[in-house]
């Protein structure tokens, strides 16, 4: 899942220690994770550390932040406005699933952990609904080549869709079927389907 996050040109510390946080994390849970296994796992200072994040919780908002952009990013990726929307729907589903299940135990830290972060946590997460649920009113309100929908999705019944496929994948992590996502394409798909057909 984060195999992808880019060294900003400006940040390359920034970038390994990211990278150092998802490692110790996928090796020991972020409960048991201390900043001496991130800077060990990232090869920079605890200096280094304190310059870029305040502490431990900062820096997994931060990887969060970076993922859920990644998975963001590959969602894009495999949306082809010109094909069939109802294909396109289980082709982005599949990619998106899929790259979150690359790293189930970093998925488990990044979907559950960041709740208990408190509101700093709850805001991360609810900044990458809101990306996911602004993505969803694009792709389906402004389809090039098509009329104009009579009645567009709404914000509200995104994020409720966001929403659900947030719970499916909560629900797989407790179930311990983290690196089976690719099961849920078709109920998710499925759920989308049902929220653009209500707003016909």
């Amino acid at each position: 899942m984060t195999e992808t996050i880019a060294p900003a040109a400006d940040n390359v510390h920034r970038a390994r220690l990211l990278e150092g946080m998802a490692r110790a994390v996928a090796a020991k849970g972020y409960a048991d994770t201390t900043i001496a296994d991130i800077v060990r796992e990232a090869s920079v200072s605890r200096r280094t550390f304190y310059e870029n994040f305040a502490d431990k919780a900062e820096c997994l908002i931060a990887l969060y932040e970076a993922a859920s952009g990644n998975a963001i990013a590959v969602l894009r990726a495999a949306i082809d406005p010109h094909s069939d929307w109802q294909a396109q729907v289980e082709q982005a589903m599949a990619a998106y699933f899929g790259v979150l299940a690359r790293n189930p135990v970093l998925l488990r830290t990044l979907f559950i952990e960041i709740l208990g972060l408190g509101a700093a946590g709850l805001a991360a997460r609810r900044r990458a609904n809101q990306q996911l649920a602004d993505l969803m009113l694009d792709v389906v309100n402004n389809r090039p080549g098509e009329r104009k929908r009579k009645a567009p999705l709404q914000p509200m019944m995104a994020m409720a869709v966001v929403g659900g496929i947030n719970e499916m994948v909560l629900q797989a992590i407790e179930q311990e079927r983290a690196g089976d996502l690719q099961a849920l394409v078709d109920p998710a798909a499925g759920l989308l389907r049902a929220a653009i057909s209500a707003e016909f």
